[in-house]
């Protein structure tokens, strides 16, 4: 925000917006708006395939890998690459896309870039000698960092792209995973890494009539260039003289918004929940900074962005950016002579006024009153995915946009010819669906392939009740494996920060099995049930805060979150249980864990 800006604020009426906030979330609960959505793997599975790389013939292939990986996204590599410098021999990434990359191989929509700084978010870059070219880095760009990664660690050789697992069945009598795939592979793997990430299976929304659409329609993950032409960064000329609405206006749409209203002749944004959007000012690398980085530079930096995320306010502030504001706010007020005993209190205020500012930038960017009133969003700053971006709300002064606010309700009906909101019918030539991933399905469901451990134990029979793990990485009865993700694990919004953290620490444990003779690692049941009863007593702050929110997939759609409880971060925040790891690493007693080396289980004390 512009010092000019802050001299125009005005004072902020806390309980004045604790009440608005509680009426907008309720005009957008359950029951005032439907929020399902499809299977579209069952209902609309050509919106699934990759449009990128053609699939190359190959054999099934039928052999043994010490470690097999599922996903090739950054938790993929980050696992592999650490696994490689622990001198794990045979590793194998196995990815339903075309190349590794994950969520950036297949997210290529045009304007698509990181939100989180470069330095922080682009994993291994003094492993691999890499400086990012400015501060937010288009997609094209990480994307190939992710080839950079995976050819700096020889993590191409045994890799199956353009595969998807079918199954995964825990062999007792051999202590392996045995493995198929969609092209007929049957491998075998002494451990296996789950890094499949929250955001890989799409979702459309269960608007009636949505298959009766006559015209083009793709989702974001899956963008179809061959209809728009262009690129990610070039004139999508196949747009001209095309009326095209794109549904939802989260993250990705704020970045594609844009080219999109550049290019065609008019663009419809359909609009349930508006996104804060906050200024981005990107830059260019300086290279004279770049060069006065000293080693280590990137993991300093790293844990002091996710620092300002917690009450270590003693840890400056490194990247001094958009997500870190209401640290500074905190220190501010802090500076200003306010007690420590009311951070919490500060820290909600600082959130009230920072929210009050994104909406006084709408006011002084947006021309049309009505439409910058329906932009602004009235919820806490972390309710939803912040968002970055200096073009998206100037699109809307553009006389070829068209802001179409739903006010929570959703998209009444698709048509033949377009969509209906508020009983009106805008007919369009396309739909584009930026809808985002499931997240609040189980774990199974999203990996999308059969999981069964000891005894033919699936793991939703497993997680009926809810997650169950130790550390968030193992959970009993499936040993050798390790979940990467964040539930019950630390959570940082630099999310390969903990994706390093949690691939560090399997690296460990998995050289030592191998190093030791250890043909089987599988989490102890005390063990499991005294980290899930840490996780369910820290969750209580974290649940009420979420269900005071608008709906979205932070809080299952404003759903229920029965289960949620089991299914949350580490409550002591990241740099808590970085500190667990690291300490438990130190004791070297692999306590928590049964390390077996031949048949009868022994646990290591």
């Amino acid at each position: 925000m512009s010092e000019s800006m802050q001299e125009r604020a005005q004072p902020v009426d806390f309980d004045a917006l604790r009440e608005r906030y509680r009426t907008e979330r309720s005009r957008r609960t359950p029951d005032q708006a439907s929020r399902g959505y499809l299977d579209m793997q069952t209902d609309f599975a050509e919106m699934l395939d990759d449009p990128y790389t053609q699939a190359t013939p190959r054999e099934p292939v039928d052999d043994e890998v010490d470690v097999l990986i599922v996903g090739g996204g950054f938790g993929g590599l980050m696992s592999a690459a650490r696994m490689r410098e622990a001198g794990v021999p045979r590793i194998r990434i196995v990815e339903a896309g075309g190349d590794v990359g994950g969520t950036w191989y297949w997210n290529r929509y045009p304007g698509a870039a990181c939100d989180v700084e470069s330095y922080v978010y682009f994993p291994l870059l003094e492993e691999t000698g890499y400086m990012p070219t400015e501060r937010y880095s288009k997609a094209a760009e990480i994307r190939e960092h992710s080839q950079r990664i995976a050819r700096h660690f020889g993590l191409y050789d045994l890799a199956l792209f353009s595969t998807q697992v079918t199954s995964l069945a825990w062999d007792a009598e051999a202590n392996v995973w045995n493995v198929a795939t969609n092209r007929g592979d049957r491998m075998r793997a002494r451990f296996v890494v789950l890094t499949t990430g929250p955001l890989n299976k799409p979702k459309l929304p269960a608007i009636p009539g949505i298959a009766d659409f006559a015209g083009h329609a793709f989702h974001t993950s899956r963008w179809d260039y061959a209809y728009t032409g262009g690129s990610a960064t070039e004139p999508m000329t196949g747009l001209a003289g095309k009326r095209v609405a794109i549904i939802g206006t989260g993250a990705t749409a704020i970045q594609a918004v844009p080219p999109l209203a550049r290019d065609a002749q008019h663009l419809y944004v359909v609009q349930r929940t508006p996104s804060s959007v906050d200024a981005r000012g990107n830059a260019p690398t300086d290279p004279d900074w770049a060069a006065s980085l000293k080693p280590g530079w990137q993991k300093r930096r790293i844990e002091s962005f996710t620092a300002q995320f917690t009450d270590r306010l003693d840890i400056p502030n490194e990247v001094d950016d958009g997500w870190t504001v209401l640290a500074n706010a905190v220190r501010g007020k802090l500076a200003a002579g306010r007690p420590l005993s009311e951070a919490g209190a500060m820290l909600q205020e600082a959130d009230f006024e920072k929210m009050a500012q994104i909406r006084q930038r709408i006011e002084t960017i947006v021309d049309d009153q009505t439409t910058a009133e329906a932009l602004k969003p009235w919820f806490s700053l972390f309710c939803k995915r912040p968002c970055f971006h200096d073009e998206y709300l100037q699109t809307f002064n553009r006389s070829n946009v068209t802001l179409v606010d739903t006010q929570g309700k959703g998209v009444e009906r698709i048509t033949a010819n377009g969509f209906v909101v508020g009983g009106k019918e805008y007919e369009v030539d396309c739909i584009i669906y930026a809808t985002g991933f499931e997240v609040a399905s189980d774990f199974a469901s999203r990996a999308g392939f059969d999981l069964r451990g000891v005894g033919g134990l699936t793991l939703a029979e497993k997680w009926r009740d809810g997650l169950a793990t130790f550390h968030g990485l193992h959970t009993r009865q499936f040993p050798n494996m390790f979940f990467i993700s964040q539930a019950q694990s630390g959570m940082s919004v630099n999310f390969p920060h903990m994706l390093s953290v949690q691939s560090e620490h399997v690296a460990h444990i998995v050289s030592h099995c191998l190093t030791q003779g250890i043909k089987k690692v599988e989490a102890s049941e005390e063990a499991e049930h005294a980290w899930t009863d840490t996780i369910i007593g820290q969750s209580a702050d974290r649940i009420a805060f979420l269900e005071s929110c608008t709906p979205g997939y932070y809080n299952n759609e404003g759903g229920s979150l029965e289960l949620a409880a089991r299914s949350m971060p580490y409550g002591g925040g990241p740099l808590a249980f970085i500190q667990i790891l690291e300490d438990w690493r130190w004791a070297g007693g692999f306590n928590g864990l049964e390390l077996d080396r031949v048949s009868t289980a022994q646990e290591i004390t």
